[in-house]
């Protein structure tokens, strides 16, 4: 797996680094820290998931989604996590599944807890941002170029689905501040 960033920013330059942004993550496929404020500036669609869901497949469609508009500065950054018992693997054999199923060439970090108290800071400011809690796994956030604009998508909703993709599509016709 590749981690890849489009138009990225000084991790260091926090003062253009929104808030939702503004902390380190471990990437998946080798566990070293990873500011996310390297993604300032880009439409981010955040996603929990795992290995042994029924919406599994949707890495997939999430894969296609980045490939399709990263070049307009789109990234995906997946969030595994085992909340709902489908993602019992370590890091390593997980990074391995997405790769080896699915192709998955999007930015993948480390398992995280993404709700309840457990819940990362990432994921407990994107809950208090929209007030709405992963009830599942593939839950997902757009979350604007600047940050202000977070919107949340049920695990039904699927990478294709017309409203999701317009939304993106809506944001990324907006400039990078």
């Amino acid at each position: 797996m590749t981690t890849q960033a489009v138009q990225a920013k000084n991790p260091s330059d926090t003062a253009a680094c929104p808030a939702i942004l503004n902390q380190t993550v471990a990437r998946l496929q080798d566990e070293k820290p990873q500011n996310l404020c390297q993604y300032s500036g880009q439409v981010v669609v955040v996603v929990n998931t795992a290995s042994f869901c029924g919406f599994t497949p949707q890495y997939k469609g999430l894969e296609a989604l980045y490939d399709k508009y990263k070049s307009r500065g789109l990234v995906v950054l997946g969030f595994p996590s085992n909340d709902f018992s489908q993602e019992p693997e370590d890091n390593k054999k997980i990074a391995d599944f997405c790769e080896n199923t699915f192709g998955v060439k999007f930015p993948m970090f480390t398992k995280t807890s993404v709700r309840g108290n457990d819940a990362s800071p990432l994921f407990k400011n994107l809950i208090q941002r929209t007030q709405t809690s992963p009830k599942w796994n593939f839950y997902k956030y757009v979350i604007s170029r600047d940050g202000a604009s977070i919107k949340s998508y049920s695990s039904m909703t699927a990478p294709d689905d017309k409203s999701f993709v317009a939304e993106i599509e809506k944001h990324l016709q907006t400039k990078a501040p």
